[in-house]
């Protein structure tokens, strides 16, 4: 993947073979004219907890993978005479443009508060929050609070992310985002997001090397930690104290175990790479419901019975394990059916206990009543619970004729019904933003703004960017571990 020289505030990033010197030397340097860049995407998952919600938050393991639903971010460069830096967002209707010389550039420049690309950073500084707010309080300053709340937390992102990676003389640009991921279900769509913007600004300024097919497995692990240090920053803009699950799975893709036992401590998070690419059917209830609601109600009944509320807890915490243990053991393999059932059985088993600790819904059971009547795979709820939305494993052999005849009936009933892949790719680039489309243009088509902004819904958006589900979609890349 080729990328114009860019010269950037950390210094200059040479090109070596096979990939980018990123060190943070300065250099001195000759400063090139060169061409506007060419548009480019990024694309990242939103995830499922597959097992282990719930118990996860008394101290317990989860596990959490990356489904086909995806957001797509396109990038696209602007005259260097326009100054200004847009976000647009249709799906949650923000459309908002800075003018950048007017950002508070020397608060995030200040050598006491100056973070570069390699930093780790575990919380925002309150000063440059501060900093930032005269530039977020007049996003969307007509629409409801409720709306306007959303909104001034995606800027809040962005431009977070924008100040500590870039600097005064980055280059005016337009930032796109379309998803096919429904928005407040449990499913990752913020960190979906805050990982498309990370790895786009990290590739701006030229702080990535690759993705390409010859990228070795520990300079690919590098780069996937990089985006997903900044997107976890992203992540703390919107939700203050996010948990890290979500921006991992939306970076590195498949799926990862998930524990945290000290909450005063950092979680622990390991990478499951050999998580299986599994058929899935993804229902929203659409009911809402509340997080902190259903924790609660589990918090409630544990100090009402605490020893039979602590032995389902670990009887959850087995079956993740279990989980865990056979698909990472050196004799699995996705196409023998016995693992596939004891996946399936899993699923099955865990959902019950959910049920007895109280937090399923009249309509979350619905799904599974139907699932069951059709007899095509296995279901639970997943996320908090109360609502939002169901995960049923299909079986390899389902019958088609049940499985149409199923949408026919949830569709009946006001479900959602989304057909997706567990455990896909994680973040991908389709540089320059060009497909093979079967589009008569020569070379690809070319994705542009109105091309993407006009695309109808998630099928017209998948249809237009998508990077495919069995057979990846030609000039996607991604990096492999």
């Amino acid at each position: 993947m080729k990328i114009p020289h860019q010269p950037h505030a950390n210094g200059v990033f040479e090109e070596t073979n096979g990939g980018f010197d990123t060190s943070p030397r300065q250099h001195l340097y000759r400063k090139l004219s060169s061409p506007v860049m060419p548009a480019f995407m990024v694309s990242a998952p939103g995830k499922v907890i597959v097992y282990g919600e719930h118990a996860v938050v008394h101290g317990k393991g989860a596990i959490a993978a990356a489904i086909s639903l995806r957001s797509y971010l396109l990038v696209t460069a602007l005259s260097k005479s326009r100054r200004t830096v847009t976000l647009r967002f249709p799906d949650i209707r923000l459309d908002h443009t800075w003018d950048i010389d007017e950002l508070p550039w020397s608060s995030f420049s200040h050598p006491s508060k100056k973070k570069f690309y390699y930093d780790l950073v575990t919380s925002l500084d309150s000063d440059l929050v501060a900093a930032l707010e005269p530039h977020v309080s007049n996003v969307s300053p007509k629409t409801p609070e409720e709306v306007r709340k959303v909104h001034r937390a995606a800027a809040t992102c962005f431009l977070y992310l924008f100040l500590s990676l870039g600097s005064q003389a980055s280059p005016p640009c337009i930032y796109t985002l379309r998803s096919t991921i429904p928005i407040g279900a449990g499913l990752g769509s913020s960190a979906s997001i805050s990982v498309c913007l990370s790895a786009a600004l990290l590739l701006q300024i030229r702080a990535l090397a690759g993705p390409h097919p010859d990228q070795p497995g520990d300079e690919s692990e590098l780069q996937l930690e990089r985006i997903n240090r900044w997107a976890f920053v992203g992540e703390m803009a919107i939700h203050g104290n996010p948990s890290g699950v979500d921006n991992t799975v939306a970076s590195g893709g498949r799926a990862v175990l998930f524990k945290r036992t000290d909450y005063q401590k950092p979680p622990t998070v390991t990478p499951l790479r050999n998580f299986p690419e599994l058929p899935l059917l993804l229902v929203n209830t659409r009911q809402p419901r509340s997080t902190a609601t259903e924790v609660a109600k589990v918090s409630t009944l544990k100090q009402a019975h605490p020893v039979v509320t602590d032995m389902m807890l670990e009887s959850i915490d087995r079956i993740t394990e279990s989980a865990h243990q056979l698909i990472t053991s050196s004799t699995f393999d996705e196409r023998d059916s016995s693992s596939f059932q004891h996946l399936g059985e899993l699923i099955r088993m865990n959902h019950g206990l959910l049920v007895s600790l109280g937090v399923s819904h009249p309509r979350l059971e619905r799904i599974r009543e139907l699932v069951d009547h059709a007899d095509i795979g296995w279901t639970k709820l997943t996320g908090a619970g109360g609502g939002g939305c169901a995960i049923t494993m299909l079986k390899p052999d389902a019958d088609p004729e049940s499985l149409r005849a199923l949408d026919s009936n949830l569709e009946a009933e006001n479900f959602e019904i989304y057909r997706t892949t567990l455990g896909g790719n994680g973040v991908g680039v389709l540089w320059p933003a060009i497909l093979q489309n079967g589009s008569e243009e020569e070379g690809g088509e070319e994705i542009d703004q109105e091309k993407f902004l006009n695309a109808v819904g998630n099928d017209g958006v998948e249809q237009l960017v998508g990077v495919g589900e069995a057979k990846k979609r030609e000039g996607w890349k991604f990096w492999r571990v």
